[in-house]
């Protein structure tokens, strides 16, 4: 399978190009200027593997959830390129994504606990196991939107190493590292989603969940919870 991956959900914008098992990237970190970066890391991808993107059998993307700007660039982004060359689409969740780099850390446990920082004093979080095969990260506790205060972990991880990753334990050090349950070890803080995780699940679940370029969406949740009826 050939896949292009892009990612710009965080300051770290990345893009890989996976050609049957094997993975190229391009990463660069900084707060803003991802519209500047992700059109240039595909070309050099594509030209450095003397591929065209028609080539390819689809593109990846981390759908979300994530900064607004950088969710919606990866949506366009990969809709342009997808409407370009008729290719289908992979959303990828970032969490998800950012689960499988924990997972696949030297001496992480099987289970993962992901929190990344939605400001507003609030995180993205989900809690992901790892089973047979660690990096497939498979979804425990679903995404969510929430204050520190209000994570948890899931009943049937009592008494089970737990490690965690994403921004939301260097920004909320004191509330993360204090949930209730076994202690969270080892914490990969300084983790961030990336494109070559997105390739490999993407490959992982294959075309099956491939959608097309106009029934891509981003995923918010900050949006989603403003948008649900009131309760009268």
């Amino acid at each position: 399978m050939k896949l292009l991956a892009l990612d710009t959900a965080t300051e770290l914008c990345s893009a890989a190009l996976y050609i049957d098992g094997d993975c190229r990237v391009r990463e660069d970190a900084r707060p803003r200027g991802s519209g500047e970066l992700i059109l240039g890391m595909v070309a050099e991808l594509l030209a450095e593997a003397a591929l065209s993107a028609g080539q390819l059998d689809a593109i990846a993307f981390g759908r979300g959830p994530g900064g607004f700007t950088g969710v919606r660039l990866a949506v366009a982004v990969a809709q342009g390129l997808g409407f370009a060359v008729g290719l289908p689409l992979l959303p990828v969740s970032d969490l998800r994504a950012l689960a499988r780099r924990a997972l696949m850390q030297p001496g992480a446990p099987p289970r993962v606990l992901v929190c990344q920082d939605a400001r507003m004093a609030q995180v993205y979080w989900a809690c992901y196991e790892g089973g047979s095969a660690p990096g497939i990260a498979r979804e425990l506790q679903p995404e969510a939107l929430d204050f520190p205060a209000a994570v948890y972990l899931p009943t049937r991880w009592r008494g089970l190493p737990v490690c965690g990753a994403g921004s939301g334990f260097e920004a909320y050090p004191a509330a993360l590292r204090g949930l209730p349950g076994p202690a969270l070890a080892p914490i990969f803080g300084q983790l961030r989603p990336h494109a070559r995780e997105i390739a490999e699940l993407a490959a992982i679940d294959g075309l099956a969940s491939a959608v097309a370029p106009e029934l891509a969406q981003p995923v918010y949740l900050r949006d989603e919870v403003a948008a649900l009826p009131s309760r009268n």
